[in-house]
């Protein structure tokens, strides 16, 4: 694909302007050799064991698989966005709208080992993640004034992430972004057009043809969207209908914490371990069962800046190729340094 194309996506109802002409081989994003790994524990950090015997409260805490020590610990974030203390009523100021940083901001902690990652742990290590964020996410959807259960991963500076040591983030909220309310508004606008779910449908869609696909297991598929955002972007979306990531059942669970560790194996070895941020994406409160809803988790990895034209126009810019990304994450021989 030579010449230059701007897909729409049935998801956001947003165009992205694909631009070959700007585009690298795909292994020309490999990121720069990175430095000395990193110690075991690290006297410094946070989240260590050597100071996280301090962090407290401790909300959850699950041994490892041998039971000779804890795997994954859930704290309060130090420097919270959002507190439980305020209150969720709005105010007015004049002519403006305002409420009180209502909330709950939480550390997923993944290790005690500072230097591991969801793609080096071992697999039942990151089964027991996943298990600690289906833990987590239901006990704040459990209080009524949470309006939407944020789970999010912030991987390098690039992607945010202040710490190295591996962690993940969960943030209820008593608001819904109106990002999120366009999506399910679009959702709804299809369901009501076709009596289908559209996410169902693009899987479906996605499956038949099979350019963009990368993975596939017994629960989940892994693929590149039609109309990725960035170099790379990949939605792994459960292959049975459901709205919310609590619904998800205990084969499911282990099922996605092994195609999610495939997918980042294939970014950190192909592709030298790329600054990412990875979001499940769920349903908000009261739309967990309504047929237009479908949860998925979203990576992408931080390639591009946007620069004047994508603030300018709010369209991104995306120099790769998704069906080229798609089948270098796979691992075709077709995909050659001629391309």
């Amino acid at each position: 694909m030579n010449s230059g194309q701007i897909r729409l996506n049935p998801v956001t109802q947003e165009w992205v302007i694909y631009a070959p002409a700007r585009r690298k081989r795909p292994q020309d994003f490999r990121q720069p050799e990175q430095q000395e790994d990193a110690p075991e524990e690290d006297p410094n950090c946070p989240f260590c064991p050597i100071n996280n015997e301090t962090l407290e409260p401790r909300i959850i805490e699950i041994a490892n698989a041998t039971h000779t020590g804890w795997q994954t610990r859930v704290v309060p974030n130090k420097f919270p966005i959002l507190t439980p203390e305020h209150s969720t009523m709005r105010c007015t100021k004049g002519m403006y709208i305002a409420m009180q940083g209502y909330g709950t901001h939480d550390v997923i902690i993944e290790s005690p080992k500072h230097n591991e990652t969801p793609a080096t742990m071992p697999l039942e290590a990151l089964e027991i993640v996943i298990e600690t964020y289906h833990q987590r996410y239901l006990e704040l959807m459990a209080t009524n004034t949470n309006m939407m259960v944020i789970l999010f991963r912030n991987h390098g500076k690039k992607a945010g992430a202040s710490l190295r040591h591996p962690h993940s983030q969960i943030i209820g909220t008593g608001i819904v972004p109106q990002h999120f309310r366009w999506q399910e508004q679009e959702a709804q606008r299809y369901y009501d057009k076709w009596a289908n779910c559209l996410y169902c449908d693009i899987l479906k869609h996605e499956l038949d043809e099979g350019d963009r696909i990368v993975l596939e297991n017994h629960s989940f598929v892994a693929l590149v969207p039609y109309a990725a955002d960035v170099p790379f972007e990949t939605w792994i979306m459960p292959k049975r209908h459901q709205g919310d990531f609590g619904s998800i059942s205990e084969d499911e669970k282990g099922d996605f914490a092994a195609i999610l560790q495939q997918m980042l194996r294939k970014l950190y070895f192909k592709l030298n371990n790329p600054d990412y941020n990875y979001v499940i994406n769920t349903a908000a409160r009261y739309r967990a069962e309504e047929p237009q809803v479908h949860w998925y988790c979203q990576i992408k990895p931080r390639f591009t800046t946007p620069a004047g034209f994508e603030i300018a126009a709010g369209i991104n810019i995306n120099p790769s190729i998704p069906e080229l990304d798609a089948a270098f994450l796979r691992g075709d021989d077709s995909v050659n340094s001629n391309q």
